[in-house]
C-alpha cells in the first residue's frame, strides 16, 4: 500500500460512487485475514483459534500496520428460543508486529485487487437496488433476451428483469430482441444482485400507459378512478375530471383516437373502453355497460346488486361475447349486475306448475286398500277425469227372470262397476222327474 493506491481509491470514489471509507475498511479486514493465513504457514504448531490480527491503513500515506491479538472465549446470554448460552471471542491483549516486505508486495497486491473488485461489485449491486427499490409501480422498457419455459428475461441496461409465465399474456408472442414495456411489481435483494419482477397483465400497466400518453393525467386534471382488465382481450377504465371544463373521456381518447390508439398498440391490439365515472351508483353502472344503451337501472345497496333494463335489440351487446362486457362492468363498479331486456322485465311471474301440485296432493293422500275393498269396489270415488266406463264381458248363463233395475239419471257421473260373478237362480226340473 502506498500513496498511489490511495489516489486510485479516491478516483474510484468519484467515478463509481463507491465511498472511500468503505473500500478502506474492506482492505483492512482483508489484510488482517490474509496475514493470519500467512502467520499459520510460518507457525504450523500454533493455536490459531485464540490468535487474531487487526490491520490499520493510513488514509493519507497508505502505510500498513498490523497488531496481533490474544483471544479468549466468554459466555454470552442465550439467544431467544434457546436455553444454552452462546460463545464469543474477546480480545485480552494485542501487540504490534512487523509486516514483512514480501507480504506487503506480493500478498498485499493480490488481496487488495480481490477486495477492490468485490467492493465495486457490491457497491454497484447496492446502487442498482436503491435505484429500483422505490420504483415499484413504474413502467420500464426492456429488450427481450432469454426465453425459458417458466420466465422471460428483459434487459433493462444495468440489470435484468424477470417476467414470469403467469404475468405474460397468453395471446402475446414475444420475439427475441424486441422492445417491451412492463410494469414493476416487486424489487427484492438477491445473491447476485437485485431481482426485479415485472408484469404484462397487471391493471397498473394500463394506468401507467395512459399516464404516459395523456398529459392531463400526469398533471392531475384527469384521474383514473377504476380499472378492469382481461389481458389480451378487453379492458375498461373509468375516468373523472377535476375541472368542469375538461372532458375526461375526450382527453384520454385524444384527437381522432390518437392517444388511446398508442396504448392499444402497446398492448398488442387489446380493446379499451373509456367510460365516465360517477358518484351515483346507478349512473356509474349504466356508463360501465357502454357501448350498450341502458334504459333503466335499479340498485340495491343492501345486497350490492343492480338490475339493468335494456332494449331488446341491445341485450346481446350489453352482455357481450361470453358475458365479457357484463363481467368487466361488474369488476369496474364493484356491483353484481343482472341484465334483462324490456320484454323479459314486462313478463308477469309464472305461477307454479299444476303438475307439481297434483303430485304433492297425491303424495299426501293415503292409498291403503284391502282385498275386500277391491272386491266390492269400495274406497275413494274416482274423479270424473279418471273414471271411464268399463264394458262388462258377456256371461253365459241360463235364462233367468231378472228383476227390473231403475236407470240412473242421464247427468249422473259414470262410475266404474266392479265385475262380480252373477249367481243364477236354480232352474225348475221338468215334470216327470
Amino acid at each position: 500500500m502506498n500513496a498511489e493506491m490511495i489516489a486510485a481509491l479516491r478516483e474510484l470514489e468519484r467515478e463509481k460512487g463507491v465511498a472511500f471509507e468503505t473500500i478502506l475498511s474492506g482492505l483492512e479486514e482483508a489484510m488482517a485475514s490474509a496475514y493470519k493465513a500467512h502467520w499459520k504457514q510460518e507457525h504450523p504448531d500454533g493455536n490459531d483459534e485464540f490468535v487474531g490480527f487487526r490491520a490499520v491503513i493510513d488514509p493519507e500515506t497508505g502505510d500498513l500496520r498490523m497488531w496481533q491479538q490474544e483471544l479468549e472465549e466468554v459466555d454470552t446470554p442465550p439467544l431467544e428460543g434457546s436455553d444454552e448460552p452462546g460463545l464469543e471471542m474477546r480480545v485480552i491483549s494485542e501487540a504490534e508486529v512487523e509486516v514483512t516486505d514480501d507480504f506487503k508486495g506480493r500478498i498485499g497486491a493480490q488481496t487488495a485487487k480481490q477486495v477492490i473488485f468485490q467492493k465495486l461489485r457490491d457497491a454497484e449491486r447496492e446502487m442498482t437496488y436503491e435505484e429500483f427499490a422505490g420504483r415499484e409501480g413504474d413502467v420500464v422498457t426492456g429488450i427481450v433476451q432469454q426465453q425459458e419455459r417458466r420466465y422471460t428475461l428483459l434487459d433493462l441496461g444495468k440489470v435484468e428483469a424477470l417476467l414470469p409465465q403467469g404475468e405474460q399474456v397468453p395471446s402475446e408472442p414475444l420475439r427475441h430482441g424486441e422492445r417491451l414495456k412492463a410494469f414493476i411489481t416487486e424489487v427484492r435483494r438477491g445473491t447476485k444482485g437485485p431481482q426485479i419482477v415485472v408484469s404484462r397483465t397487471h391493471p397498473g400497466l394500463l394506468k401507467a400507459l395512459f399516464a404516459l400518453e395523456v398529459p392531463e393525467i400526469d398533471e392531475g386534471i384527469v384521474e383514473i378512478m377504476a380499472v378492469a382488465r382481461e389481458p389480451g382481450h378487453r379492458s375498461k377504465i373509468a375516468v373523472a375530471s377535476n375541472e368542469p371544463a375538461v372532458d375526461p373521456v375526450g382527453a384520454c381518447v385524444g384527437p381522432k383516437g390518437s392517444r388511446v390508439r398508442m396504448v392499444v398498440n402497446e398492448l398488442r391490439g387489446e380493446k379499451i373502453d373509456v367510460v365516465p365515472w360517477s358518484e351515483e351508483s346507478a349512473t356509474f353502472v349504466a356508463n360501465a355497460l357502454q357501448p350498450a344503451k341502458v334504459k333503466e337501472v335499479t340498485v340495491n345497496p343492501e345486497t350490492q346488486t343492480a338490475l339493468v333494463i335494456v332494449p331488446d335489440y341491445q341485450l346481446s351487446l350489453a352482455i357481450g361475447r361470453e358475458g365479457q362486457n357484463a363481467r368487466l362492468a361488474a369488476r369496474l363498479t364493484g356491483w353484481r349486475i343482472d341484465i334483462k331486456s324490456e320484454s323479459q322485465a314486462a313478463e308477469p311471474p309464472r305461477p307454479p306448475a299444476p303438475v307439481e301440485v297434483a303430485e304433492v296432493v297425491a303424495a299426501e293422500e293415503p292409498q291403503a286398500e284391502t282385498e275386500e275393498d277391491v272386491a266390492t269396489g269400495a274406497g275413494a270415488e274416482p274423479t270424473p277425469e279418471e273414471a271411464e266406463p268399463v264394458e262388462a264381458e258377456p256371461v253365459e248363463a241360463e235364462p233367468v227372470e231378472a228383476e227390473p233395475v231403475e236407470a240412473e239419471p242421464a247427468d249422473a257421473v259414470p262410475v266404474a262397476v266392479p265385475q262380480t260373478p252373477v249367481e243364477a237362480a236354480p232352474a225348475e226340473a221338468p215334470a216327470g222327474e
